[in-house]
């Protein structure tokens, strides 16, 4: 497991390459936190960094949201299952077909779907500390 520190928005782009620089062939990354915790904050620091050059956003209404980035062509696919109230609402959007497919997979709120999470998937931890700093743990 790993640690990095946020300490505030200006410094979390070089959060997110120090991210990116851990990050191995697995593609599905699974982000925990609090509401208000800046797990978006950083996945769009982390697709920014990674090329991304559309407005990134929540995809909370939307449930996923597709990027490209423009440096490599590489698609990443962006999940926000807060708003599921059942595993099945994930299943029928052929959430697995996504999670298999190569492509890059940031999913917040991945405790709503535990059931349909693979096997190797990359738990990230973020939490914000009392003094506002965040620190985010890469198991």
């Amino acid at each position: 497991m790993s640690s990095i520190k946020i300490n505030s928005l200006d410094t979390i782009r070089d959060a997110a390459k120090e991210f990116i620089s851990q990050m191995d062939d697995r593609t599905v990354f699974a982000f925990y936190g609090e509401m208000g915790a800046g797990k978006t904050t950083f996945i769009k620091a982390i697709c920014e960094e990674l090329g991304v050059e559309d407005v990134i956003n929540s995809p909370t209404f939307a449930i996923i949201n597709e990027y490209r980035s423009e440096k490599t062509g590489e698609l990443i696919y962006h999940f926000d299952f807060y708003r599921i109230n059942k595993q099945s609402e994930a299943e029928e959007i052929g959430t697995s077909d996504y999670f298999y497919c190569g492509a890059l997979c940031f999913i917040e709120w991945p405790e709503k779907i535990k059931d349909l999470l693979p096997g190797d998937i990359v738990s990230v931890f973020i939490k914000e500390e009392a003094n506002g700093t965040r620190t985010v743990e890469i198991k």
